[in-house]
């Protein structure tokens, strides 16, 4: 029993960690944010409810310049002002901000944040695993390798996360009759909107999929699907 304590602390202390990151984000997010009301964008959000059979879609706008949407562990979906302004200067079109949204949708509804908190509690307790072994063999790097492998997989599952959303969005845009174009048109922009440029990091080291590989996922599923 004893040999399996630091991993039962692992998960323990993984779990408490999660929770309380999620507390503070959640917490963050509810002061610096405040409904998105835009007459503009009211008829794609309103398709996209109708096509979830919900009387509304509500999305909140978050106060803060780098250009993301994300959904929050408490299942609300957030546009930041660099988002909402990049829309304002007409940079992006109300049809992909919809894409953005539902996206988003995706990661709530395929409860990505509650496994992510699982994900994260157990890549905790193999890292902690990993070093016990790896540290005997290589010690004093042994840890860093560890951390490096969890690393990978972490990685890994978070790209998986991205291309589910990218699945219910596209299900979900062409419902809607909304189509895929304005989701492959935001995916192409997206690297000049956020300014990340010429990203030359191995795929398998990225914790969102390369562009070309999440358009190529989205025609793949809109041949199957139309």
């Amino acid at each position: 029993m004893l040999k399996f304590t630091p991993l039962l602390l692992a998960l323990l202390w993984g779990l408490a960690m999660y929770r309380f990151s999620a507390w503070r984000t959640t917490r963050e997010l509810a002061e610096r944010s405040s409904e998105l009301v835009d007459p503009k964008l009211a008829p794609v959000f309103k398709r996209l409810a109708q096509a979830l059979d919900l009387p509304r879609v509500r999305v909140y706008l978050y106060e803060i310049e780098p250009v993301n949407g994300l959904a929050s562990p408490d299942g609300k979906v957030y546009i930041t002002r660099g988002f909402y302004d990049k829309f304002r200067l007409g940079q992006i079109s109300a049809e992909e901000m919809a894409s953005v949204i539902a996206h988003e949708l995706g990661h709530v509804a395929l409860g990505h944040s509650k496994r992510r908190m699982i994900d994260f509690s157990g890549q905790n307790a193999l890292r902690t695993a990993l070093a016990m072994i790896l540290s005997r063999v290589l010690p004093g790097i042994g840890a860093y390798i560890a951390t490096w492998v969890t690393g990978l997989l972490a990685a890994k599952l978070s790209r998986n996360d991205e291309y589910e959303a990218d699945a219910y969005a596209t299900a979900l845009l062409i419902k809607a009759g909304i189509g895929t174009e304005p989701q492959k048109n935001l995916f192409k922009k997206l690297e000049t909107l956020t300014g990340a440029h010429g990203a030359s990091s191995p795929a398998w080291l990225l914790s969102h999929p390369k562009t070309a590989e999440r358009i190529a996922a989205i025609e793949s599923n809109e041949a199957k699907w139309v």
